[in-house]
């Protein structure tokens, strides 16, 4: 049995691989490689966890809030409220339907992971040179690579030439590594340090060369990725665990007054039937109906708006959460970065900064730039290859020339490969005039070791300069030669040239970086770099953009995770910002650090090495341009512009949204506990019962809903993003919710059973009186609501004009259900008198007036809550 998941694979010697996967240089016979096949299955990444549609359909229903719904549709059908029953059982599907297709779709990311690897592959066997599905590769293989190759298994080299791969998608490593044959013999390097050794989904930029499949499917570093994405579980977003909570409690308490008001009637004497009638109506009185619909159509407006500042919300309960992230865990390249390598400072032979043209069409270092390099065009004319060499061509169209024109007036007629042991490039051109010209470009050290005279000392000051920055430095030099050299003998050619200059080249910050670094910090917000990059370079660009205050702050490499239990890890996560040489299940260990503290953490990434910490992040955010498929499918969001900014805007959205639904959370729960107070007091009091079970049902499922839909839409109010991110583990009963909940609905209730009292007193029709009087409460509530503490005729009557229109349009019905006679046949009502109309308004204003008071004294610090 062949298992190719050896860890210190890069630490063998060729014979040793040969002989630990039974293979040779010539490759495995067609009948080894069939067996091998048979033995450890097919090169394909499975679903070790995958759930049928059953399953995750049923998983929809286990919610309380979701149970307490179908409870109180099946109490509605038994009492004959078949319209309320269809209502609450649509309401119910709706959300479900919601759940599962995200569900559905965050099984996909799997699919798009298996889609990472190219269809076929160019092996030898019995020293042959076969084409052969990618899927059926097998451990042993002796496997080809070539310039722009998606690697299709996990390979340790046995040649190369001149070979780079972008391991960037796998490991974050900005620039491509350059790859060798020799044994390594450190122990734990992290992956891009494991130069003989290339990986699944990761692509050859340069050069070419074979080696031995060492690892297919499951057992490849992808492989592990993925298993590590199937099997990490989804944490529920602040917002769901709170309305868990919610339908808990709910049902308790409701269960608990609904046993208390059928006992106390039946001891004084009422009819058992009407008893039940009505314990049953506080059931559904005490479900607010209308809070999954108004959750999700907020959820769902939302995400709308979200759009048009380039966001894509993929999972809908995600909105809330951004209001509620504490930290932001970021990936840099790509995401902070530009993931382009760019030139950021060059200096000529004179140590002088070059910073635009003029610049002479022959001058050496133009040509050195233009032409030292193998840069191939797409049918774009877009520039592929090595990043640090792309970035050079760039730079040469920056200066403004043609780098293309350039090449065909100095035709390369010959080359010096770059190689480890040289760390040096050489390319031969004819000039016009028929000289040949060699250009070097390579370390400083190989290729001032090749100039005939250098000025150290200047030359020191300019790496001092490039090297604060953090830049990746190329030297150049160059040549005149008499005639074509027969033999390409590198002694001979690079030796006694001239240097010509130095380059710097760094993956930029973008230029919204930093500007969204700290406006994260004002709302409260502390983001996190985690790359798999160098650790100066990480810290240097986190410097620049204002994650850390100076390049002397902490950083957590990969191998000092490893060595940190995870008890250690939550004690330093709260303080370290940023991680380098991270590996993919690293980032997850870094997350579920933080979530341990307590915070609520965002994860952005745009590779492949992202997708697991995407998945188990409260919320995880994606690139829509550079990321990966794999990873859009794991997060919830997806930026549109690639811009770390958006987040920021996103993050004002999201807070919107959770303060609205808290306004409408507390004015449904108001409105309840308003309905419950009044049946649960009145038979105390020595008052007949206040309200039908069919006004109860009316006005929760009516009166309630559409200005709730309306709070949901309120506009953000002053200061929003001046606040603190809202705790993760904060109760929608925080900062006074339960005791305006408390209070309003017994001041409702009272005015009801004022209304009642005075009513029978003087013989009007108390029951439609007690009805109007509630609903009516219940709408100006809404209108007191609108704010936490600002004044509505400060913030503006008509500012929500679809609130007001849902007011109008239930006082206009309530009118309607009073004085038509077809609907007072239905309610069981009456005509009221101008009289007992006026006073039903008088009595309803007492809430708004009440509310607003409150609002007064929280402005000027009389209460707090």
């Amino acid at each position: 049995m062949v298992d190719g998941n050896f860890k210190d694979l890069y630490q063998l010697q060729l014979t040793e691989i040969e002989e630990k996967f039974e293979t040779s240089s010539a490759g495995l016979s067609g009948d080894r490689a069939a067996a091998r096949l048979q033995e450890v299955g097919g090169n394909q990444l499975r679903d070790e966890r995958k759930r049928s549609v059953l399953q995750m359909i049923y998983e929809q229903y286990r919610n309380p809030m979701i149970v307490l719904l179908l409870v109180a549709a099946l109490i509605s059908g038994v009492i004959g409220e078949f319209k309320d029953t269809f209502v609450i059982l649509i309401i119910v599907i709706l959300n479900s339907l919601i759940g599962f297709i995200q569900e559905y779709r965050a099984e996909k990311a799997l699919a798009a992971l298996k889609q990472l690897a190219a269809p076929f592959a160019t092996v030898r066997r019995e020293g042959q040179i076969l084409q052969v599905p990618a899927d059926e590769l097998v451990p042993g293989d002796v496997l080809f690579l070539e310039t722009g190759a998606i690697i299709p298994a996990d390979v340790r080299l046995n040649e190369v030439h001149s070979l780079k791969v972008d391991e960037s998608a796998l490991t974050g490593e900005s620039v491509a590594i350059e790859k060798t044959v020799e044994c390594l013999n450190h122990a734990n390097l992290p992956l891009c340090e494991r130069r003989n050794m290339v990986y699944r989904g990761t692509m050859v930029t340069y050069g070419h060369g074979s080696g031995y499949v060492t690892a297919t499917g499951m057992n490849t570093e992808m492989g592990r990725i993925a298993h590590l994405l199937d099997t990490t579980e989804k944490i529920k977003t602040p917002l769901q665990k709170r309305l868990e909570r919610v339908g808990r409690n709910l049902a308790l308490v409701t269960l608990l007054i609904c046993g208390i008001v059928f006992v106390a009637g039946l001891l004084r004497g009422e009819d058992i039937v009407v008893m039940f009638l009505t314990a049953v109506s506080l059931v559904v009185a005490a479900v607010p109906e209308a809070l999954p619909a108004v959750v999700t159509i907020s959820l769902a407006l939302g995400a709308r708006r979200l759009v048009l500042q380039n966001s894509l919300i993929r999972r809908l309960p995600a909105v809330e959460t951004l209001g509620s992230t504490t930290f932001i865990c970021t990936d840099k390249t790509g995401t902070l970065t530009l993931n382009q390598m760019n030139v950021e400072q060059l200096f000529d032979a004179a140590y002088e900064r070059v910073e635009s043209a003029p610049f002479p069409a022959d001058d050496p270092l133009l040509l050195a730039l233009a032409l030292n390099n193998d840069i191939r065009i797409d049918a774009e004319g877009k520039p592929l290859g090595d990043p640090t060499e792309v970035a050079l061509y760039l730079n040469v169209q920056q200066l403004g020339y043609d780098p293309q024109r350039l090449k065909q007036e100095y035709p390369r007629i010959g080359e010096i490969p770059f190689s480890s042991e040289r760390q040096a490039m050489s390319t031969l051109h004819r000039t016009p005039s028929g000289e040949v010209l060699i250009f070097c470009k390579g370390s400083f050290e190989a290729v001032s070791a090749r100039c005939q005279w250098f000025d150290h000392v200047a030359a020191e000051s300019c790496l001092t300069t490039m090297a604060t920055d953090g830049l990746r430095i190329l030297a150049f030099a160059w040549n005149r030669l008499k005639k074509v050299p027969s033999d390409l003998a590198v002694l001979d050619l690079e030796t006694n040239l001239h240097f010509i200059g130095l380059s710097g080249a760094l993956d930029p910050p973008r230029k919204e970086s930093a500007a969204a670094v700290r406006q994260c910090r004002e709302a409260g917000i502390t983001p996190v770099m985690i790359t798999g990059d160098h650790p100066l370079t990480a810290i240097r660009i986190a410097a620049r953009i204002g994650i850390v205050s100076s390049v002397d702050a902490r950083v957590i490499s990969g191998s000092e995770l490893t060595a940190l239990s995870h008890e250690q890890l939550v004690d330093v996560a709260g303080e370290v910002r940023v991680y380098a040489r991270v590996a993919p299940e690293q980032k997850l260990r870094i997350v579920a650090a933080l979530q341990e503290r307590g915070e609520s953490v965002a994860m952005t990434g745009d590779g492949v090495n992202d997708a697991p910490a995407l998945k188990r992040a409260e919320i995880g955010i994606a690139m829509g341009i550079t990321g990966t498929d794999v990873a859009k499918e794991a997060a919830e969001m997806v930026l549109l512009d690639d811009n770390f900014a958006t987040i920021v805007k996103a993050v004002r959205e999201g807070r919107v949204v959770y303060a609205n639904l808290r306004k409408f959370f507390k004015y449904i729960l108001a409105c309840n506990a308003g309905e419950i107070w009044t049946i649960f007091l009145a038979p105390f009091l020595g008052l007949p019962l206040p309200l039908l079970p069919i006004h109860i049902l009316w006005i929760n499922l009516v009166t309630d809903g559409a200005p709730g839909l309306a709070l949901a839409i309120e506009p953000a109010e002053k200061g929003i993003m001046r606040q603190n991110p809202i705790p993760p583990d904060e109760s929608l009963f925080a900062r006074g919710i339960w005791q305006q909940i408390l209070w309003i609905g017994l001041l409702m209730a009272a005015s009801c059973l004022v209304t009642q009292k005075i009513a029978i007193v003087l013989g009007w029709h108390w029951q439609t009186m007690v009805f109007t009087v509630l609903c009516y409460s219940q709408l100006f509530n809404s209108l007191a609501l609108r704010s936490e503490r600002q004044s509505l005729f400060r913030q503006g009557v008509t500012s929500n004009r679809l609130l007001l229109l849902a007011v109008a349009v239930s006082v206009a019905v309530q009118l309607g259900i009073i004085y038509v006679p077809a609907l007072q046949m239905l309610f069981h009502t009456q005509a009221l008198g101008i009289v007992e109309l006026a006073f039903c308004f008088v009595m309803a204003t007492i809430v708004f007036v009440a509310v607003e008071l409150e609002k007064w004294l929280l402005r000027h610090q009389w209460i707090k809550y």
